[in-house]
C-alpha cells in the first residue's frame, strides 16, 4: 500500500481525489490539505510515499512546493492547465493529470506509481526486468526483453520496442547504459545500443539485427568484440 496525501486549494478537488483513492486498493490517502504550507509542515514530521499536488494555488504553487521537498517523494500533479506539463516533466513527476480527472486516467497514474514504488524498493534492482524512463510528461515502464534497439539523437534518444510505439526520451546515451546495465546490452556506436540476445550476425564492422544493420564504431569495437567472442 502506498501512503499518500493530497494538496489542492479547492476542497471539491480534494473530495474527488479522496473518492478516487477510496476505490483503489493501491493508495492509502492519509490526509488532504488546502494550504501548501500546512502540507509541508506535515511532511517534515511524517514523510509519505506519494503526493497528489495541484499546481496553481494562491499561497504557493505546486511547482514551488515540490522543489522545496527535503525527501525524495513521488509526485502526481493535478491541474486544469496543460501548459505546466513540461515543468512537471523536469521535476520528475510520476504523472500529470488534467482536471476533471476520471477513474480510468487516475488508475493509470497510480499504477505507474505502484510499479515505480516496487522498483525503487526492490531488494535486487539489478535483477529487475524493467526500466523506467521519462517520456510524454510521465514515467513509462519499459520491459527490457521488449527493447529492439536504442538510437541516440543529440540530447534525446529513441527506444524501439517490440509491438509498441517508439519512446522518445530526453536522456544521454551514457545514462541509458547505466540504467540498462552492461550484462544484456552493449553500446556499439555513439548512436546505438543493442541487446546482445537480438544480435543475429556480425560481418566485419556491421551488426545484423532482424532487417536492420548497425555500424560498429571504432571507439566501441574492442569492447564489443571482446564480449561478443565470449
Amino acid at each position: 500500500m502506498i501512503n499518500a496525501i493530497a494538496i489542492d486549494d479547492e476542497p471539491l478537488a480534494l473530495t474527488v481525489i479522496q473518492s478516487l483513492c477510496n476505490k483503489s486498493n493501491i493508495i492509502n490517502l492519509q490526509k488532504t490539505f488546502t494550504q501548501p504550507n500546512e502540507a509541508l509542515k506535515h511532511l517534515r514530521k511524517f514523510p509519505i510515499d506519494l503526493i497528489f499536488c495541484d499546481i496553481q494555488m494562491p499561497a504557493m504553487t505546486g511547482i514551488s512546493l515540490v522543489k522545496s521537498l527535503q525527501q525524495n517523494t513521488m509526485v502526481i500533479f493535478t491541474t486544469a492547465f496543460s501548459e505546466y506539463a513540461a515543468t512537471s516533466y523536469e521535476l520528475s513527476a510520476i504523472d500529470y493529470l488534467l482536471k476533471p480527472i476520471n477513474q480510468k486516467r487516475f488508475t493509470q497514474a497510480i499504477t505507474k506509481a505502484r510499479e515505480y514504488f516496487e522498483y525503487i524498493h526492490s531488494k535486487n534492482q539489478s535483477a529487475d526486468k524493467n526500466i523506467f524512463v521519462r517520456a510524454d510528461f510521465s514515467l513509462v515502464k519499459v520491459p527490457l526483453a521488449d527493447i529492439l534497439y536504442i538510437e541516440g539523437l543529440a540530447d534525446y534518444l529513441k527506444i524501439y520496442i517490440k509491438d509498441r510505439k517508439t519512446i522518445v526520451a530526453r536522456m544521454p546515451m551514457k545514462d541509458m547504459m547505466e540504467k540498462l546495465g552492461s550484462v544484456d546490452f552493449v553500446r556499439v556506436h555513439r548512436s546505438f545500443i543493442l541487446p546482445f540476445s537480438r544480435i543475429e550476425a556480425v560481418r566485419g564492422t556491421t551488426i545484423f539485427l532482424g532487417d536492420k544493420e548497425f555500424p560498429i564504431g571504432r571507439t566501441y569495437a574492442d569492447e564489443f568484440f571482446n564480449r561478443y567472442s565470449h
